[in-house]
């Protein structure tokens, strides 16, 4: 039993050694622990939710003492690439593009006008149609989820140049 015991702890001692962390956990500077989101659509809110949730930090309702992200444009298209002999689409391009800015605390600005832009395409199997939806929806979580990363990551390095 207490062989056991000791080889739990030792397992505990180099996971937390090695840097392991949960996926999708980021570490975030003390001036991004709370955060206001102006504007943006449902999915791109529930995506920064979860991102932030997972590193210790929060989406906040109320912009006073937060960094300030105001989405300003987000457009999200979908297009056909390549179509079949009979007409319909073998391949699908997804593409998601949005603008911001960074707000720090008291309304300082702390970046002008921000673009990002993420596209992805799949392959649109015509035997398979039913599992194509799903295909897609998890395609499309995951440009958000690329989108609110290359958004923290932006801000990061605004508060760093900032001194916060």
């Amino acid at each position: 039993m207490l062989i056991k015991k000791f080889h739990i702890l030792i397992v505990a001692l180099l996971l937390t050694a090695c840097g392991y962390h949960l996926r999708g956990a980021i570490d975030l500077p003390a001036g991004l622990k709370n955060v206001y989101l102006d504007g943006g659509s449902a999915q791109l809110r529930e995506q920064f939710r979860q991102t932030l949730q997972s590193s210790s930090a929060k989406l906040v309702s109320s912009p006073e003492g937060a960094v300030v992200v105001k989405i300003l444009d987000e457009d999200s298209q979908r297009r056909a690439l390549s179509l079949s002999g009979k007409g319909k689409t073998n391949e699908f391009e997804l593409d998601l593009q949005l603008s911001f800015e960074l707000f720090g605390a008291g309304s300082v600005p702390l970046l002008e006008r921000q673009p990002i832009e993420v596209r992805r395409s799949y392959y649109n199997d015509q035997q398979d149609i039913i599992a194509k939806d799903s295909e897609e929806a998890v395609i499309r979580t995951e440009m958000y989820q690329q989108a609110v990363l290359a958004i923290i990551s932006r801000a990061r390095i605004a508060l760093a140049a900032n001194g916060k």
